[in-house]
């Protein structure tokens, strides 16, 4: 099975997550498919926090992939902030 997830990167107290499409039965930082977006808990302010191709996630979706509950989460919580088609991107200032 097709999985959308996150895959954290950064460093040691500093998380820094992409957003992937990968085999489920790969681990959660291993070989991926595709990067789709990204994700930056920490992000200084005025910097982007989340970013998505929502086009590729229509697409992978659209092929059978699975959203993780927290891409789920996250791709709701910040579609409120920018629910402009195409590309979506957040700054912490405007979440």
């Amino acid at each position: 099975m097709v999985v959308i997830r996150l895959a954290r990167g950064g460093a040691k107290k500093r998380p820094f997550f992409n957003l992937v499409v990968a085999d489920a039965r790969r681990a959660r930082d291993g070989r991926f498919i595709e990067r789709i977006g990204f994700y930056d808990p920490k992000a200084p302010a005025g910097h982007e926090t989340f970013r998505l191709d929502r086009t590729r996630l229509a697409h992978w979706q659209s092929v059978g992939a699975q959203p993780s509950n927290t891409v789920q989460r996250l791709v709701k919580q910040f579609a409120k902030v920018n629910p402009a088609a195409g590309e979506a991107a957040a700054t912490p200032a405007a979440a």
